[in-house]
């Protein structure tokens, strides 16, 4: 809501007559970006502080994550520093977010293809763009794209003529998997990847790379069987990454039926399953998989353990006596203790207390610092589970996942971390949560005042909105439900003034940095006239540069915004705003220059003008950031005199504040 704060603001501190209300009422729809944490971004760029540099540019990508821009920025103080793997991550959200831009797209596929993280794939990726942009005449590609697709070829053929001419073996099959996989010869490298698993099934990772090449070829199931069987025993890295490619759901029974189609030894994979089912009361299911795993691993003495209780509540003490004496004389102690419990033994008083795990928090430490997140947060979640109630813990938990962009599990843990006795902490988690829950909320109410007088109409304006609105997951488009009120004193012409609270409903959406709404309702007069239909929407656009109002160094600025607003009221006309303002701020004054242009497609006279002027806008000291004032004084000309009952210039002085809350 800050951010709609100042750009509703901006406009409408400058803005003449009724007609401001459309500006207001459209501006309040959008979320323009963090323009001030972009100002000091490229501050810090300008001084080579590169790492306030990339704080601010990620707060600014926190506030409006659909600016390209900001992303590529990012991007390339990212390298200035050697995070190449960060930089690459900015550079696929900025091509993602403009398709068009082939200088970024070409910088992921460089990045892509040196990366040491996931090489195959990586590769792979780098020789699509590069063969899409090639198609476009662009003569880096080509080249980039021939130095990567020949060899390919080359070694495709070389390694299938190896196998065919000699004993096959896992490796062989594994090195032609890779090089297919690269050159999207998908078919191909599923085969040598199945071919290289069934020959060495102790080799997990290659599990990995089969769901990754069936995801491509668009067979969920497989991959999923493949990619689950992968995250459960084997390499700890493979795992990690095979769970990363999972769904966030928990797995099915018959996706871990998969899973141990082709891994039917995976001794982690049946124990999962058995709980599963045990959970959903299948005990017959259940038996049958902890059987399967205390024939096959013995010395799996929490299976045997299990498998022994389901014995004893079914009385059958014969079959399961010799399964709890295995567990007895093992080496869990604390498993021992659950066993002597059921069987009504004492416990073992010399049963070692477990030592807590610290190493966890070191190694966190330890990656973050180095900027492997992904690292750190494995070992937080490590940390976590050791010790469930340590609430530092648990906000660098939220921090590491806000700076992974996934904020809905970031502001789980700032919340639980809300909780600790500790007060910097407490009072760390509580800013961060309430940074990140507006934007995340499902539910989010927003509301603005902006009372101002105009001499040029000898009149005192009011305007207010509260809206309510939904985010819904995986759709782009909120809708809202809206009551505004638009008031004045009364000298102004009839036909301009509403006198109305305004009740709709309607939906917006943003894409590129541009907000587009729409919403139909009812005008509901408070000055004796009939409540009439009201329809409005339209299309907006802003951007600043340098010092804008809220930030804490003085300096120049410019800004600018564009709006299109459609409103049935006035005679169902489309108005057209820019509004530019360039100036010197110095907290907490902003002293400026105006120059704003209006036109209609009705040829209206009130609708169509040009103004100019200095102003200034200035925030009183200890009291809400979101209220501010502003006073100008214009000189305008009247592009259209028909009907103008005026002269063709005029003169104004605008005073007001703004103040908006959301919650």
């Amino acid at each position: 809501m800050v951010q709609e704060k100042k750009v509703c603001f901006r406009a409408l501190s400058w803005q003449p007559d009724m007609h401001a209300v459309l500006l207001c009422l459209v501006l309040a729809q959008t979320t323009a970006p963090d323009y001030d944490s972009l100002t000091r971004a490229y501050d810090a760029l300008r001084s080579k502080s590169y790492d306030l540099a990339i704080r601010e540019f990620e707060a600014a990508i926190h506030a409006d994550p659909s600016r390209a821009s900001t992303h590529k920025d990012l991007a390339y103080t990212y390298l200035k520093v050697g995070g190449n793997d960060a930089a690459r991550e900015h550079f696929r959200q900025a091509m993602e977010l403009n398709p068009s831009d082939s200088h970024v797209a070409l910088e992921y596929a460089f990045l892509s293809f040196e990366s040491n993280d996931d090489p195959v794939p990586s590769k792979a990726i780098a020789r699509r763009i590069f063969d899409r942009i090639r198609k476009q005449g662009d003569a880096t590609a080509e080249q980039a794209f021939r130095n990567i697709d020949g060899p390919l070829a080359s070694g495709i053929e070389r390694w299938k003529a190896a196998l065919a001419a000699a004993p096959a073996t896992s490796s062989a099959h594994y090195e032609l998997a890779q090089l297919a996989e690269q050159r999207d010869e998908l078919e191909l490298a599923e085969a040598h990847y199945l071919a290289a698993w069934t020959m060495l099934p102790a080799r997990k990772v290659v599990l990995l790379d089969l769901g990754r090449v069936r995801r491509n070829l668009n067979r969920p199931d497989d991959a999923t069987a493949a990619l689950l069987a992968a995250s459960r025993g084997g390499e700890p890295r493979a795992a990690e990454k095979a769970r990363e490619l999972l769904p966030e759901r928990y797995p099915y029974v018959y996706e871990f039926r998969g899973a141990l189609g082709l891994d039917p030894s995976n001794t982690e994979l049946h124990r999962e399953l058995a709980y599963l089912l045990l959970s959903m009361n299948q005990k017959v299911d259940a038996e049958l998989e902890f059987r399967k795993i205390t024939s096959s691993t013995p010395d799996d003495l929490l299976s045997a353990a299990q498998l022994g209780f389901l014995y004893l509540a079914r009385k059958d003490k014969a079959a399961a006596m010799p399964l709890l004496q295995r567990v007895l004389a093992g080496n869990d102690a604390e498993l021992a203790n659950r066993v002597r419990v059921a069987l009504d033994l004492p416990p073992d008083p010399k049963s070692p207390a477990l030592a807590p795990d610290s190493d966890a928090r070191v190694m966190a430490e330890r990656s973050i610092k180095a900027g492997y997140l992904k690292d750190a947060l494995k070992y937080l979640r490590i940390a976590q589970e050791s010790d469930p109630v340590d609430f530092n813990v648990m906000l660098k938990l939220g921090w590491t996942y806000n700076m992974l962009h996934d904020d809905r599990n970031a502001i789980r843990w700032f919340a639980l971390a809300r909780q600790s006795d500790d007060p910097a902490i407490a009072d760390e988690a509580a800013r961060a949560y309430n940074a990140l829950r507006p934007a995340l909320a499902r539910i989010r109410t927003t509301a603005w005042l902006f009372p101002f007088y105009s001499s040029r109409w000898h009149d005192a304006f009011g305007y207010g909105q509260v809206k309510t609105e939904l985010r819904l997951d995986g759709i782009p488009i909120r809708p809202y439900v809206s009551v505004r009120f638009v008031g004045d004193s009364g000298p102004v012409p009839k036909s301009l003034s509403e006198k109305s609270f305004i009740l709709a409903v309607g939906a917006v959406s943003q894409w590129h940095g541009v907000t587009a709404w729409g919403e139909a309702g009812s005008a509901i007069s408070y000055a004796g006239r009939r409540a009439q239909p009201d329809y409005r929407g339209g299309l907006s656009w802003a951007h600043g540069w340098g010092s804008l109002m809220s930030s804490e160094s003085p300096g120049w600025f410019a800004e600018t915004n564009a709006d299109e607003v459609f409103v049935s009221r006035f005679n169902n006309d489309l108005l057209t705003y820019s509004q530019t303002r360039a100036g010197y701020t110095y907290r907490p004054f902003q002293f400026l220059v105006n120059a704003n242009a209006t036109i209609d497609i009705q040829h209206q006279y009130w609708a169509n003008f040009v103004e100019a002027g200095p102003g200034v806008r200035f925030h009183i000291p200890n009291t809400p950031e979101a209220l501010l004032f502003s006073v100008s004084a214009l000189r305008g000309a009247y592009l259209v005199n028909a009907g103008n009952p005026r002269r063709p210039n005029f003169y104004d002085l605008r005073a007001g504040f703004w103040y908006a809350v959301t919650h």
